[in-house]
C-alpha cells in the first residue's frame, strides 16, 4: 500500500507550482487579467438590459422571469468558457512551441501530467475569479432570483474544468497558429446555440439534440438553475457530463504532453 502511495506523494503540490508560476506572470500583467471581467459584463448590459426591454419575460418551467435573469446565467457560463479556452489553448501552445517552457520544466521533478494539471488549476482559478465577479455584479443589478445563486460559482468551475482540460488536450495536436481558426469556429456556435439566449424548447427538435451535446449547454443549465433556484436531481446529469469531459481531456492532455516532451 505504501509503495502505491509513494509515487503520488507531493503530486498536488507539484502541480500547484505550475499554477503559481502563471499567477506570478499575470501579477505583472494584471491588466490582461482584469480585462476579462468586463467583456461578459458588457454583453450582459447590452443584450440583457437592452434587448430585455423588447423581449419582456421568458417562460421557464411554467414560470415567467425577466429576460435579463434568463440571459445572465448564459453570459456567466460563456465567460467561464472563454476564460478557460484562452488559458488552455493560446497560452499553452505558446509555452509549448515557442517558449519551450515545458521542455525546461519536465527536466525538474514535475511530470508531463503534473504540468497539464497545473495549467488546468490556473485556468480554473482564473475562471472562478471571473465567475465570482460576474455573479456579484449580476446580484447587484437584480438579475439573481434566488440565494441558491452562490452555487453558480462551483458550476462555473465545472465549466472551466471541462473546457480547460479539453483545450489543453486539443492544443497538444495543434501544428500552428492557423489550427486555432477551428477553435474560434467552434466557439461561436457554442456561444450562440447552447440555450444561452433562448430556451431549449424554441429550437427545432433536430437542433435540440445537437445543443444537448454541447458542454456549454450543460454548464448554462447548471448556472441557470442555481440563479433561479430551480434545483433538482436532474442536474446531476449535467455535473456528470462536465466531469466526464474534463477527466477525459486531462488524461489525454497528460499523455500527449508526455509524448511530445519525452519522445
Amino acid at each position: 500500500m505504501s509503495g502505491l502511495a509513494l509515487p503520488l506523494r507531493g503530486v498536488p503540490l507539484r502541480s500547484s507550482r505550475m499554477a503559481e508560476r502563471n499567477a506570478t506572470v499575470y501579477w505583472r500583467l494584471w491588466y490582461m487579467f482584469v480585462s476579462g471581467f468586463f467583456e461578459p459584463l458588457f454583453y450582459l448590459l447590452s443584450i440583457g438590459v437592452g434587448v430585455g426591454d423588447l423581449v419582456g419575460g421568458v417562460t421557464v418551467d411554467g414560470r415567467t422571469i425577466p429576460y435579463e435573469s434568463f440571459v445572465a446565467p448564459g453570459m456567466m457560463a460563456s465567460a467561464a468558457m472563454n476564460g478557460a479556452i484562452f488559458d488552455s489553448t493560446f497560452a499553452v501552445f505558446f509555452k509549448l512551441k515557442y517558449m519551450k517552457l515545458y521542455d525546461a520544466i519536465v527536466a525538474t521533478p514535475l511530470t508531463a501530467q503534473q504540468i497539464a494539471t497545473g495549467e488546468l488549476l490556473w485556468s480554473m482559478f482564473r475562471c472562478g475569479a471571473y465567475a465570482t465577479a460576474f455573479l456579484a455584479t449580476a446580484a447587484l443589478l437584480g438579475f439573481v432570483e434566488s440565494s441558491w445563486g452562490v452555487l453558480a460559482v462551483p458550476a462555473a468551475l465545472l465549466i472551466g474544468f471541462a473546457f480547460s482540460a479539453a483545450g489543453i488536450a486539443l492544443t497538444s495536436f495543434m501544428r500552428g497558429w492557423r489550427d486555432f481558426d477551428f477553435i474560434n469556429l467552434a466557439l461561436i456556435p457554442l456561444f450562440l446555440f447552447s440555450a444561452t439566449f433562448y430556451p431549449l424548447e424554441v429550437y427545432p427538435r433536430a437542433l435540440e439534440l445537437v445543443v444537448q451535446v454541447s458542454p456549454l449547454y450543460h454548464g448554462v443549465e447548471l448556472i441557470r438553475a442555481s440563479m433561479l433556484g430551480d434545483l433538482s436531481w436532474s442536474l446531476v446529469v449535467h455535473v456528470v457530463y462536465l466531469l466526464a469531459v474534463g477527466v477525459l481531456g486531462i488524461v489525454v492532455a497528460g499523455r500527449r504532453l508526455e509524448r511530445l516532451l519525452l519522445h
